[in-house]
């Protein structure tokens, strides 16, 4: 079906744009009016070259998704039906890719189908914690809370990936410099000194002959270096997409000495949080146990919740088999404990959620202040090492002529 482009007032002589997926052009004005809009210009939409191509198509963002269901929610609780809500949202939303998913989303609305059912053919935009938040909601006549409840978690996750980003980016990009200054001085400085070394005569200290040595190599394997560094990039990353693989990485990353500490406060924070949303809405608990592990961002920390849900279905509580998995602190496990003995776990997951939120906060200060010194050490040693290393045949020839 063609998608018309049109332009209109309202009756108090407000302009008004948008575009509506129409058999023809007098169905559009039919529709314009029905909505108390004078139709003016209307013209079919060019179409995108590029529409079949995926990977030449706007991503969805989840900040998209959380304007999506925050402005749904609003719209809901003021009483307008998911159908006419859906197709404002459509008409609304600027990025082409979600704009396209929300009206096909409102024609299977329209076909007969639920709205959980419907998100569910879009798992790379709304993931299953979305998709069962959502159903619970349908399922208790409480939509419209469910949605905010979901906007207000993806805000504060999204804070908390935005903090682990940026704790990560600093000493990476450290490194990434320090090696792209080192390969530079090899590749260009290094030869012109060496053409002036060859003039002496003499021979070179050691640390200025590994230095020319090293810079001969680099110059003649440049390529092939590269071609490795892409190489066991590509590999770490297969090898990460294996189970096996994803395991033995995330057990490494939690054990570093410094990022460990903060991946593991993360992995509580992102944990109570999730569960307690999930609680809040009226999700089972075991259902709720198997998605936060599906979103749990670490395979470790996935297995512990797995077992965990299997230690629930026998019959044993949340806490004993997380004080086991020796993940999640003692405090965690206690107040986890405390919650179950008293009927408020999700109001306890809650407090531990925003008491770590705050925890990590700290531990990503901590970690800055720590690593720029650290890392200013390590870019001047490297550097300064191989600057040193180029003047030493100076040194030594201004001390023999002095």
């Amino acid at each position: 079906m063609p998608v018309y482009l049109w332009e209109g007032t309202t009756r108090k002589g407000e302009s008004r744009k948008g575009e509506l997926e129409a058999p023809d052009e007098s169905t559009v004005r039919n529709q314009l009016r029905r909505q108390r809009i004078n139709p003016g210009s209307i013209k079919k939409k060019p179409k995108d070259l590029f529409e079949n191509i995926p990977f030449l198509q706007q991503k969805v963002k989840e900040s998209d998704v959380v304007i999506f269901a925050r402005l749904f929610a609003t719209m809901i609780n003021a009483g307008l039906p998911i159908i006419q809500c859906l197709d404002l949202l459509g008409e609304e939303e600027k990025n082409p890719t979600f704009a396209k998913i929300i009206k096909s989303v409102k024609e299977d609305i329209e076909g007969g189908s639920s709205l959980s059912d419907t998100l569910k053919k879009y798992p790379d935009v709304f993931d299953d914690l979305f998709v069962n938040l959502v159903a619970a909601g349908e399922a208790g006549g409480i939509l419209d809370v469910i949605l905010n409840r979901l906007s207000a978690y993806m805000e504060k996750a999204m804070e908390l990936k935005r903090k682990v980003k940026g704790a990560m980016t600093y000493p990476l990009t450290v490194l990434v410099v320090a090696f792209a200054v080192v390969i530079l001085l090899l590749y260009k400085v290094v030869p012109v000194f060496e053409d002036m070394f060859s003039s002496m005569g003499s021979a070179l200290p050691g640390p200025t002959q590994i230095l020319v040595d090293m810079s001969a190599f680099v110059q003649n394997n440049i390529l092939y270096i590269l071609g490795a560094i892409t190489l066991f990039v590509f590999a770490i990353k297969k090898y990460y997409k294996t189970e096996s693989g994803r395991l033995q990485i995330d057990r490494i990353m939690l054990k570093l000495p410094v990022f460990g500490i903060l991946l593991k406060k993360v992995a509580v924070a992102k944990f109570s949080r999730t569960l307690s949303t999930m609680m809040n809405s009226g999700v089972p608990i075991l259902d709720g146990l198997e998605i936060v592990s599906k979103t749990a961002g670490n395979k470790v920390v996935e297995n512990v919740l797995m077992d965990t849900r299997k230690s629930i279905s026998e019959g044993n509580t949340i806490a004993e088999p997380l004080s086991e998995a020796g993940i999640f602190p003692s405090m965690v496990v206690s107040m986890i404990a405390v919650g179950e003995n008293t009927g408020a776990l999700d109001a306890m997951l809650e407090k531990i959620a925003d008491f770590y939120d705050s925890e990590v906060d700290v531990a990503v200060g901590a970690m800055t202040a720590l690593l720029e010194p650290m890392m200013m050490v390590f870019l001047g040693g490297v550097v300064g090492g191989m600057i040193i290393a180029l003047y030493l045949p100076i040194f030594s020839m201004a001390g023999a002529v002095g």
